[in-house]
C-alpha cells in the first residue's frame, strides 16, 4: 500500500493574468490543468489536505488566471485556468492559449503537468491539443481521471480502458473519497526528485 504525503503548510503565493509575469521561480513546480468544469479545485484542495486553498466556484470558467500554491516550501502547485466552457466569452478563450502556453514554454522549473479529465468524457479535442503542446514540450504528464466514485464497477473498467490506449500513466481519483491521493503524490515525487524542468530538458 502507497503512503499518503502529509503536508503541513501550504499558501497562495500570487496570481498571474498576463503572460511572463510569473512570480520569480525557486523550487519546483507541478501544474494542474483540465476543463472549467472538471473539478481542478477540489483535486488539488483534496491532494493538499486544504479544504479552501484552490477556490471552487459554482460558476465553471470564472478564474482565469494562473494560481500559484506554495507547499512545505519544497514544491508549488500551479492552478491553470480552466478550459472549454462554452459560457466564458471568446475573448476569454482566446486569452487562455497565449498565458498558458507562455507559462508552459518557458518556465524551466516546470517538473510536470497533472491533466485532470472526467473519467466519463474520457480525452477529447481540446485535450489532445493540449496533450500536443506537452509533448513537444517534452513535459511529463499524469492523466488525473476524477469523478470515479460516479461509476459503477463496470463503467468504471471500461472509462479506464478507454484512457489507457492513450499510453499515458492514469491514475483513477476522487476529490470526494479520496482515492488516488497517494498514487497521485507519488508520481509527483517522482517529478520533483528528478531535478530537471521542462527548460532543463530542452537544454541538453
Amino acid at each position: 500500500m502507497i503512503a499518503p504525503v502529509k503536508v503541513t503548510h501550504a499558501t497562495f503565493l500570487g496570481a498571474a493574468t498576463e503572460p511572463g509575469r510569473f512570480p520569480a521561480p525557486s523550487v519546483p513546480e507541478v501544474a494542474f490543468a483540465g476543463r472549467s468544469n472538471v473539478g481542478k479545485s477540489s483535486a488539488i484542495n483534496r491532494l493538499v489536505g486544504r479544504r479552501g486553498l484552490a477556490r471552487t466556484s459554482s460558476t465553471p470558467g470564472r478564474t482565469q488566471q494562473l494560481n500559484f500554491f506554495g507547499i512545505d516550501d519544497r514544491l508549488v502547485l500551479v492552478d491553470l485556468p480552466g478550459y472549454g466552457y462554452a459560457k466564458v466569452s471568446k475573448a476569454v478563450r482566446d486569452a487562455w492559449r497565449p498565458l498558458v502556453e507562455s507559462y508552459l514554454g518557458t518556465r524551466g522549473v516546470l517538473a510536470g503537468v497533472v491533466l485532470i479529465v472526467d473519467v466519463r468524457r474520457g480525452l477529447e479535442e481540446e485535450e489532445h491539443q493540449l496533450l500536443d503542446v506537452l509533448a513537444a514540450l517534452d513535459v511529463p504528464v499524469l492523466v488525473l481521471a476524477t469523478k470515479i466514485d460516479k461509476l459503477n464497477r463496470g463503467e468504471r473498467t471500461k472509462a479506464l480502458g478507454a484512457l489507457a490506449a492513450s499510453a499515458l500513466p492514469v491514475v483513477p481519483f476522487s476529490a470526494v473519497t479520496g482515492a488516488g491521493v497517494a498514487e497521485a503524490w507519488t508520481t509527483i515525487a517522482g517529478w520533483t526528485r528528478s531535478g530537471a524542468g521542462a527548460g532543463a530538458r530542452r537544454a541538453r
